[in-house]
């Protein structure tokens, strides 16, 4: 066989095994080993088994990895997002959908400390759920509002998919967590157009609440933000101003978090054993899918499908915006039963090429490709953040949040034609940087 079917085979049986859901590091790990295999022989193979892994973990650049997740671990265990909430609540939850506006907001917020779409969605669901269901908001509404709000963990920095994005292309992580940003709100502020709209339309989703918070309960209530404010700017914002670089960042916000949770009196020994158990578990998760993706990146390259599908693209006689699409189409359909992680290490080294190589940003494309494959993590099979909710609030019908999402996931697609359509929305944080 040449090594371009065997490449093909490849892909077919590595999308089989993630369907048969064989872990994702594991999977791409025997792919690219017997792949190679097959078009160099064991020797090489089997040296670059041995080597890879070392390379890959010992890399400096991957050490934000870890020190991003334990920040967002520890402010998890203290209880903090449930005192956000309230803040937020305080301020728009007497409005018609308020509770569900603050949810998004909620969330938007916390995830720009987490940067995780599980983590945000567990811990808003576990805080707003109740909360909504006490004012009698229909749980299509609520729960599509926590599900859309959990999707902005991975797109507001410090985002892990969009590290590894940087890790895997060589585009500036640095560049790419402050490219996020702006994207980040654009698209909560879809979502709360989303939830005026449904709710204009259906007054009975979210019946209007008579309390409203006194002036000066709102004010006391901004006391609880500060932290996640304090976090974001020292860590993003050291970032931005060049004072730390991303690696640098991350430690400086591990150690403030940790400071901020002991002084507030939230962080216990069994707390903190349990952030550190949550990052350490999750740190390996990745960087096992990350030394499988190395192994079958190196089986792609000498495949020689990458260089082939850039030539094949590069001769069509297309618009490039009509590619784009059509490849952010495709990365939609699969992210319908494909985790995001998995498939971002999956097609990375097959399309990071073509869209070079039509010259689009990397940068960019980088946001562009996280919003597309977010929308998956609300639609069935896969649904990651649905089935989320549902373990939350086992006593909803999983049909019901599906139904809720629809004006969620059709905001999500507004505002990727909008960044399409103007990428200095994207770009013009980045490009202040240089």
């Amino acid at each position: 066989m040449s090594p371009e079917v065997i490449g093909v085979a490849g892909i077919v049986v590595l999308i089989l095994m993630f369907l048969m859901k064989v872990p994702v590091g594991i999977a791409m790990l025997l792919v690219g080993l017997i792949g190679t295999t097959m078009i160099r022989g064991w020797d090489i193979a089997f040296t670059q088994l041995g080597r890879t892994p070392f390379d890959t973990a010992s890399s400096y650049s991957l050490s934000v990895i870890p020190l991003f997740i334990l920040m967002g671990m520890i402010l998890s265990y203290t209880g903090l997002g449930r005192d956000l909430y309230r803040s937020v609540d305080s301020w728009i939850g007497h409005l018609r959908g308020g509770l569900a506006m603050a949810t998004i907001g909620t969330a938007s917020i916390f995830s720009a400390i987490s940067g995780s779409l599980n983590a945000t969605t567990a811990t808003v669901s576990k805080i707003t759920l109740p909360e909504m269901a006490k004012y009698n908001y229909k749980p299509s509404l609520s729960t599509s509002c926590v599900a859309a709000g959990g999707t902005l963990g991975i797109l507001i920095p410090p985002s892990v998919i969009l590290i590894l994005y940087g890790i895997l292309t060589r585009e500036p992580i640095g560049e790419l967590l402050i490219a996020g940003i702006l994207p980040g709100i654009v698209q909560m502020l879809f979502f709360i157009v989303a939830i005026m709209i449904v709710v204009r339309r259906d007054p009975s989703l979210a019946p209007a609440r008579s309390e409203k918070a006194k002036f000066m309960e709102r004010i006391t209530s901004l006391k609880t933000v500060w932290p996640f404010l304090l976090l974001f700017l020292i860590s993003i914002g050291g970032i931005y101003l060049g004072v730390f670089t991303p690696t640098e960042a991350a430690g400086v916000g591990a150690i403030f978090a940790l400071i901020i949770s002991i002084l507030s009196r939230r962080l216990d020994f069994e707390k903190l054993k349990k952030s550190f158990n949550e990052s350490v578990r999750l740190t390996a998760y990745i960087f096992l899918i990350l030394i499988g993706a190395t192994l079958f990146s190196q089986f792609l390259t000498i495949s020689r499908i990458p260089v082939k599908l850039t030539s094949f693209v590069g001769n069509l006689e297309l618009n490039q915006y009509v590619i784009l699409i059509l490849i952010l189409l495709a990365l939609f359909i699969l992210g319908c039963f494909i985790e995001g992680l998995s498939l971002i290490v999956l097609v990375l080294p097959i399309v990071y090429p073509v869209i070079t190589e039509l010259g689009f940003n990397g940068v960019w494309f980088g946001v562009i490709m996280v919003m597309a494959i977010n929308i998956g993590s609300l639609t069935p099979p896969l649904g990651i953040s649905v089935y989320v909710i549902k373990g939350v609030a086992p006593d909803i019908p999983v049909q019901t949040i599906f139904r809720g999402v629809v004006p969620m996931i059709i905001a999500m697609v507004a505002c990727i034609a909008l960044l399409i359509s103007f990428p200095q929305i994207v770009t013009i944080l980045p490009d202040l940087m240089e």
